[in-house]
């Protein structure tokens, strides 16, 4: 993992304005947020860079204005959410640099906070322009970069500033990262990756990245259909991109070559109509599957083999769920594992690391989600690492 500073290494700060960029951006209804989950997340770094007496000013993005301002996408419309989550007022500040924000720097006071407006009303940030950067980082004596979840974009407030100011990771970063490094980094081994979702084409770069890292490749959702495919299965009406196929099937030569062993169900369930809890629901051999059924999830005897696996592991990286977890009765291998997982987490023989809005969705139906070791709520980000990708915005803070 690549050395980064941390607010450990911040000296005396009182009176220095820290330029800290989180991810505010919400979802909303009827003017509030509906989940303030990120905001809860960099709560730990605000809070500490207050009561270190730092005047600390918040560099957000909101939605995609496309480098024009728009009221509805003002950042502004966030306020009374941070507010309610850090228990204390913010400034909202309608610039993002200039004499607008000199002036409310000087209003504030130490251990203070200010909201600046939406980085993305600019078309500077998207395109990281170093006079951009260079204009807001004149307002800031260091720069903190909290939002993991932004950091696999090249912008003026994730990479740009760390080149004019010094750089250090906020809290919820370093943690990001740490548990990134122990579930992929540096691991302890066997590892096993899950990686489900209904197509493979949107995960080929995570997939082939894996082969190579991992011991057990566990495949589930819609993509597990394609590789059974592969191995001549006859999937019926099951979501499938039989186009991949040939695709699938390097990527398990390329697996057996690296000494990974991928996990394909051999039982699954079954239906002719994909609706909640339909008559036709049965549980059959992958071999069994009619012309008019659909797999929806696999089988008790998959999920158990698959609980047997993670026994023998010690590291669990999982992105996707297993069926089509949303419509019952389909989401029972999903939450059967996620349960396990929880288990094997709580007893201290597995470290798991999960990511991904299906992944984070599963694990909260199953009333496990603070029972596993690391939850990544940044979706793009995580996808991006989980390719072995470098995360532009991580790797700025370690240049």
């Amino acid at each position: 993992m690549p050395a980064f500073k941390t607010l450990d290494d911040l000296a005396d700060i009182t009176g220095k304005v820290a330029l800290v960029r989180v991810d505010l951006n919400l979802p909303m209804k009827d003017g509030s947020a509906t989940d303030v989950t990120r905001v809860e997340a960099v709560r730990s770094t605000i809070l500490e860079l207050c009561e270190k007496g730092a005047k600390v000013l918040l560099l957000a993005h909101f939605g995609r204005p496309g480098g024009k301002r728009s009221s509805v996408l003002s950042t502004s419309m966030v306020v009374g959410d941070v507010e309610r989550v850090l228990g204390k007022e913010l400034m909202f500040i309608p610039e993002v640099a200039g004499p607008v924000v000199e002036q409310s720097i000087d209003i504030l006071r130490n251990g203070e906070i200010g909201l600046l407006e939406n980085t993305r009303f600019w078309p500077g940030e998207e395109a990281n322009d170093p006079n951009f950067a260079q204009a807001i980082a004149a307002h800031g004596d260091f720069f903190v970069n909290d939002a993991f979840s932004a950091s696999h974009r090249a912008h003026a407030t994730t990479v740009g500033l760390a080149q004019y100011l010094p750089a250090y990771a906020g809290r919820a970063m370093e943690k990001e990262l740490k548990a990134l490094d122990a579930a992929l980094g540096n691991p302890e081994p066997p590892v096993a990756a899950v990686v489900g979702g209904a197509k493979v084409s949107t995960k080929l770069a995570v997939l082939e990245n894996l082969v190579g890292k991992v011991q057990h490749l566990i495949i589930g959702g819609g993509m597990a259909n394609t590789f059974l495919a592969a191995r001549g299965v006859n999937v019926g009406k099951s979501l499938c991109e039989h186009d991949l196929t040939d695709t699938a099937t390097k990527i398990m030569d390329e697996a057996d070559h690296a000494g990974c062993t991928v996990h394909l169900p051999y039982d699954v369930v079954v239906a002719k109509e994909f609706a909640p809890n339909p008559p036709s629901v049965r549980t059959c051999n992958v071999h069994e599957v009619a012309e008019d059924e659909m797999i929806l999830d696999i089988g008790p005897g998959a999920t158990e083999a698959l609980a047997d696996v993670l026994k023998t592991c010690r590291t669990l990286v999982w992105n996707g769920p297993l069926g089509a977890f949303e419509t019952e009765p389909f989401d029972t291998a999903t939450m059967t594992f996620a349960r396990h997982v929880a288990a094997l987490t709580q007893e201290g023989s597995l470290v798991s690391v999960a990511g991904g809005g299906d992944t984070v969705a599963a694990l909260a139906q199953a009333g496990v989600a603070d029972d596993v070791t690391y939850i990544s709520t940044a979706g793009g980000a995580f996808l991006e690492w989980m390719e072995g990708k470098e995360l532009p915005g991580v790797a700025a803070l370690s240049a």
